[in-house]
């Protein structure tokens, strides 16, 4: 029988949250009435599918040929869950893929992905992304289940209320706290940009930068740091230089924060740099913790809080 042991990634998440990550191409109602019969079993009795699971949990499912038929499926493409409640979700988008469709994604981009997963799922809704991220860049997507909810997200945007912190890697050693504020341009008009940065590790005349966005245009960071003569490692399109084995932008969207709204609390989460940036540190000899590790989508290291 399929036996999975909660890691700690998984820690606090609910069995049918976990088994949608396990078994991915599983009706969410197939899972349900698994865990509703209590053929889902613990080493304590069998849980509800919303109770939390603590690390080293274990997960034994039945040995069913409908479930054996379902874990064969080849996985598709998939989109990791970061975060997830009855009014929202968080998705990883990894560095390459698109957020929307267009020229040579019409098919695969995030958007979809998140179509798929709830046709799948056969949600009574449709998820709407509430801010993006360029093509090139990784990091959580925050998308609103629904339009009354999609709505509510979106006025917490505009209102400036939500925060996006990214990494970046620039050539040049920067001041340890500072403000970009040359304009960008928006709609055919320079418009006034404010970026905070602050430097967490220098060497070998490279800066790692954690960065707060203070307004919302596009290519702000990349433009600004450009400006400011210290261009995007891997940002051919705006003169950044380019490091061996590196075949990406050096830019991640490493934490998103909401704050809390009515009666709920807020949400914190946290995307650990990927692996091929944190190769290019280590290459580098700058040393940065916060790293994820070599594991498949489903697996990605991600923390979430709520308070």
């Amino acid at each position: 029988m399929p036996e999975y042991i909660v890691t700690p990634q998984e820690n606090g998440l609910s069995p049918l949250c976990i088994l949608k990550q396990r078994v991915p191409a599983a009706p969410i109602g197939f899972l349900r009435q698994l865990l509703r019969k209590g053929e889902v079993l613990r080493l304590c009795p069998a849980p509800s599918p919303d109770a939390p699971l603590a690390i080293g949990d274990r997960i034994v499912l039945p040995g069913s040929q409908r479930l054996a038929h379902l874990l064969e499926q080849p996985p598709e493409k998939t989109v990791d869950i970061l975060y997830e409640n009855d009014e929202l979700l968080i998705a990883f988008k990894p560095s390459g893929l698109a957020m929307h469709r267009g020229v040579d994604h019409e098919e695969d981009n995030l958007v979809r992905r998140i179509e798929r997963l709830l046709k799948k799922r056969k949600a009574p809704y449709q998820a709407r992304p509430i801010h993006r991220l360029d093509l090139d860049t990784s990091g959580p997507v925050l998308f609103g289940k629904g339009k009354k909810a999609a709505s509510a997200l979106g006025k917490v945007f505009m209102a400036g209320k939500a925060q996006k912190k990214y990494l970046a890697l620039v050539e040049g050693q920067l001041p340890v706290t500072g403000m970009l504020t040359s304009p960008v341009p928006a709609k055919g008009k320079l418009k006034e940009s404010e970026t905070s940065f602050r430097l967490l590790v220098f060497g070998n005349n490279y800066s790692l930068l954690e960065l707060d966005l203070h307004s919302g245009r596009t290519h702000q960071i990349r433009r600004q740091l450009a400006d400011a003569g210290h261009p995007l490692v891997g940002d051919r399109r705006y003169g950044g230089s380019t490091l061996a084995g590196l075949s990406r932008l050096f830019l991640h969207c490493h934490q998103l924060s909401l704050p809390p709204a009515d009666d709920c609390p807020g949400i914190s989460i946290d995307s650990p740099l990927p692996e091929d940036l944190g190769q290019t540190l280590a290459a580098l000899g700058l040393h940065w913790p916060k790293t994820a590790p070599s594991v498949n989508s489903t697996d990605r290291t991600r923390h979430a809080t709520a308070g």
